[in-house]
């Protein structure tokens, strides 16, 4: 199925906000994850890239719901401040600047992320985010 950029963008703004009010909330327990799950494919695969404190891959519904988990224990907020969007069919970029709030010590990072993503049957298949500097991330998340 051809997905217009219209489309596209429109299942991405979702996640994005299910994403923050997820975190923001607390997490398990605290947020429900059924609106960040209505915007993923049921084979969706999040790669995380190696060095930062979340790496792996997380597959299907399930272990996105696993990574939501860590990301909230790690992150306080996380708040999209500018986003710019390039989109060939069902293949997005996502230009991001973004804060984050580590959750133990208050710290915020104000950085960039690039997130390539592909989006089938109108729902996120594949999502690749680039940190600008994983060890800014990583040092922001252990030290206090």
């Amino acid at each position: 199925m051809m997905m217009t950029s219209d489309g596209a963008r429109a299942v991405l703004e979702r996640f994005y906000a299910a994403e923050s009010a997820y975190v923001a909330a607390g997490g398990p327990g605290r947020a429900g994850f059924a609106e960040i799950a209505a915007c993923l494919h049921p084979q969706v695969v999040l790669h995380q890239a190696p060095g930062l404190p979340f790496t792996g891959e997380w597959r299907g519904a399930e272990g996105m719901e696993r990574f939501m988990r860590v990301m909230t224990e790690l992150w306080q907020s996380v708040e999209f401040l500018e986003q710019r969007h390039l989109v060939d069919d069902e293949r997005i970029v996502v230009v991001n600047e973004v804060r984050f709030v580590a959750r133990a010590s208050g710290r915020k990072l104000d950085t960039s992320l690039v997130q390539v993503m592909t989006v089938r049957s109108g729902l996120l298949f594949e999502m690749r985010p680039y940190y600008w500097d994983p060890a800014a991330v990583s040092e922001v998340l252990t030290t206090g």
